[in-house]
């Protein structure tokens, strides 16, 4: 998890054994001065909507995001092939990072959500998290609300002037199953279909030290190219694991992103000519499923205690980067004229980093709009 919902005061390791994503760091509460904060009127319980409310809908035509579901569940592995997954990989994917509820509401006032989600025992460490949902327009934040832990509720968010779209950030790390959701004075509508972009990396991809759902680079690039983003970010592994590949492979998807790799230098160590080998396999399989779909490779960002330190099998970050970075050249000097890399040394500086590993809300947003731009001069998502 990230600190997107508040975490436990333990920030991670950062010693040269620490990986991306093996614990979470403090967050803070609802942010100051956010542009409207929800109003009081915003309550869990909703239990006297009267005649105004519409009926219940169901949320799948809202839902964005999804990768696959499990019995109704929004899930990001695919859940008939999860015994080739390693076990963190497959604990991470449980979690719905990045599903969200993107919606237009033609003159209604509020939305109501029934949603169920894990209420932590009473001796965990995060037993007294809020529940949070933050409501987005086109322009930005328009409302947060915060409830007491709950196993099943709804919760009522007031809506601003215009018909949307809107998109509301439930509480991602409590495994939210969204169970319904009504217009409350006027009618929902999902909202039209966008360009589906599939981002496969670490817990930097899944947003960790960004301090909302919506804060991870993923989500910023989404929202500046008006994108529904899918995000495959697996917090501690990502490590270039074959199986992942073929998952992508198997997923529909307009664009692809893969940005893997620091792990590969602490969590499980890789050698440099390990990871080009590796590198060339995962494009190769991604392809098989993805021929032609454009496809954005970014190289592991700025992490200072690493780049010059070796790790057990004697790779240095900068090395592992190179190796990947050559493996993307070549194959793009080979004829793949739809594959793009953007090397990530340079785009993120040591005042992007929360942590001397994850970035900062700043660092994620930088990240975000460098991966956008990329993609926008490279004609992707254009038709």
């Amino acid at each position: 998890m990230s600190t997107r919902e508040a975490g436990p005061a333990a920030g991670p390791d950062t010693g040269p054994g620490a990986s991306l994503g093996t614990s979470p760091g403090p967050g803070p509460g609802p942010e100051a001065g956010t542009a409207a904060q929800a109003s009081a009127s915003a309550h869990a319980g909703a239990e006297h909507a009267g005649a105004e409310a519409g009926p219940w809908l169901d949320p799948g035509p809202f839902l964005r995001g999804v990768a696959w579901l499990d019995g109704g569940r929004p899930v990001r592995a695919d859940p008939a092939d999860t015994m080739r997954l390693p076990w963190d990989t497959g604990e991470r994917a449980t979690l719905p990072i990045g599903v969200r509820l993107e919606f237009t509401a033609p003159g209604a006032r509020a939305v109501e959500i029934h949603y169920r989600a894990t209420v932590p025992g009473p001796t965990d460490a995060l037993r007294d998290l809020a529940h949070g949902f933050a409501l987005w327009d086109r322009h930005g934040v328009v409302g947060e609300l915060y409830t007491e832990p709950a196993a099943e509720a709804v919760v009522r968010l007031e809506l601003p002037g215009g018909s949307g779209p809107f998109t509301i950030h439930p509480p991602e790390t409590q495994s939210p199953l969204i169970l319904g959701l009504r217009g409350i004075g006027g009618p929902l509508a999902p909202a039209p279909p966008a360009t589906r972009w599939v981002v496969h990396g670490d817990s930097i991809t899944e947003g960790w030290w960004s301090t909302r759902p919506a804060h991870g680079w993923p989500s910023v690039a989404g929202r500046a190219l008006g994108w529904d983003t899918v995000n495959l970010g697996y917090a501690g592994a990502a490590r270039g694991e074959l199986a992942c590949a073929e998952q992508i492979a198997g997923l529909p998807a307009d664009v692809l992103t893969l940005a893997f790799g620091t792990n590969c230098w602490s969590r499980v160590p890789f050698s440099a000519p390990l990871l080009y080998e590796t590198t060339r396999a995962f494009l190769e399989l991604v392809r098989q499923g993805h021929p032609r779909t454009p496809l954005l490779l970014l190289s592991p960002v700025l992490r200072p205690d690493a780049e010059r330190t070796p790790n057990k099998l004697g790779a240095t970050l900068g090395a592992l980067r190179d190796a990947m970075e050559r493996a993307t050249r070549e194959r793009m000097a080979a004829g793949d004229e739809r594959l793009v890399l953007l090397p990530g040394r340079e785009v993120l500086g040591p005042e992007h980093l929360a942590d001397g590993l994850h970035p900062n809300d700043a660092g994620h947003r930088t990240l975000g709009l460098a991966v956008a731009t990329a993609m926008k001069r490279a004609g992707f998502g254009l038709g």
